[in-house]
């Protein structure tokens, strides 16, 4: 089976198309490395994977050194000729789309560039999975969709009209659109709504990576809403397996019992799923913060700081239709993912 994922020189993406190789299918890595943050770890990931950084250019396929059953491309979503081009060229069988232009807070200084990579690339996504037959797409979405819910832990039933952030909105239009072609055109659909993914190779603009860093150079650790604050840390190999879950397990139908009077949000008459994909077990700011804290042998200089725009103040997954549906068990605490994003730092900086 050939699947195309996108978002591989990204954290979560660079993790997947891993673990897909380990398990034996044949991948097509497609990024467009932008600058958001460090292009150094992007390519530092691809070349972790077998992907020579001098053998990279825009819109040429480039073999893994590594794995013969792995290439990349670097390519833009928005770039829609040379991304159907691609479908065109590999006859995918699924599409799992990670890539997106993600932060929260970036989107309140470069709203454009979420409009750009999340809406328009992927619809060129939907495109190209609707003209050549893809089985099964899988996407990105995310718990900031959720907004001002209050009610815990979030649930996939729950109404989500009440986005704080462009990104957020971002997310839930991915959802509705992802709906549409599902509905309309017969295309099987998996959303995956993240909660605060951490780990190895994970994201310099992260909580765990900066208050990690700061903490280890002396600097001052920003704590936002006066650490007043909870959050569903999800270590990175739980989501890889949820991830893998759902691209191996059949796609998903049309459900029979849905009902239009009482519509069920995560569901539909359509082939399409959205799941809550986290740890179930928020964790208080705080509390994550000592045990970086201990695990470096260092103590955090705290600077309390009002909440952010486009925060929220605690995440909490209902993760009971992944366990249930498709057998998902998260399985890291919280000190124990700590400890190895240390590891991982700390060889990587050579600290």
């Amino acid at each position: 089976m050939k699947i195309l994922v996108t978002g591989t020189a990204g954290f979560i993406g660079f993790h997947t198309v891993n673990r897909l190789i380990a398990e034996g299918y044949e991948v097509v890595g497609l990024d467009s490395i932008n600058d958001y943050y460090d292009i150094n770890l992007k390519y530092a990931r691809l070349e972790s994977s077998g992907i020579k950084r001098e053998a990279i250019s825009y819109n040429r396929m480039v073999q893994s050194s590594a794995y013969p059953e792995y290439r990349f491309v670097k390519l833009n979503l928005e770039d829609k000729e040379n991304l159907i081009r691609l479908f065109q060229n590999e006859k995918f069988d699924l599409v799992c789309n990670l890539a997106a232009q993600a932060g929260v807070r970036y989107s309140l200084i470069n709203p454009d560039a979420y409009i750009q990579s999340n809406i328009v690339g992927f619809m060129n996504i939907l495109v190209g999975c609707r003209h050549n037959k893809i089985r099964h797409l899988i996407y990105a979405s995310s718990s900031s969709v959720y907004g001002l819910n209050e009610k815990i832990p979030f649930s996939e039933n729950d109404n989500v009209d009440h986005p704080i952030s462009l990104y957020a909105a971002t997310k839930k239009s991915n959802e509705l659109m992802a709906h549409t072609y599902s509905y309309l055109y017969g295309l099987p659909t998996t959303g995956l709504r993240f909660f605060t993914v951490y780990g190895p190779w994970g994201r310099p603009d992260m909580a765990l990576f900066i208050f990690t860093r700061s903490i280890l150079e002396g600097k001052p650790v920003q704590v936002f809403n006066n650490g007043e604050m909870e959050r569903d840390f999800t270590y990175i190999d739980d989501i890889v397996d949820g991830i893998f879950r759902i691209i191996s397990d059949n796609p998903p139908k049309g459900n029979e019992s849905w009902n239009g009077e009482q519509p069920d949000p995560s569901t539909s008459q359509a082939p399409y799923r959205v799941y809550n994909i986290g740890n179930s077990k928020p964790v208080k700011l705080m509390d994550f913060i000592k045990a970086i804290e201990e695990t470096t042998g260092k103590k955090a200089n705290i600077e309390m700081q009002p909440m952010q725009p486009g925060d929220v103040k605690k995440t909490w997954a209902d993760v009971s239709k992944l366990k249930h549906e498709h057998g998902y068990q998260p399985n890291y605490i919280v000190k124990e993912g700590i400890r190895k994003f240390i590891e991982w730092y700390l060889k990587y900086y050579h600290k």
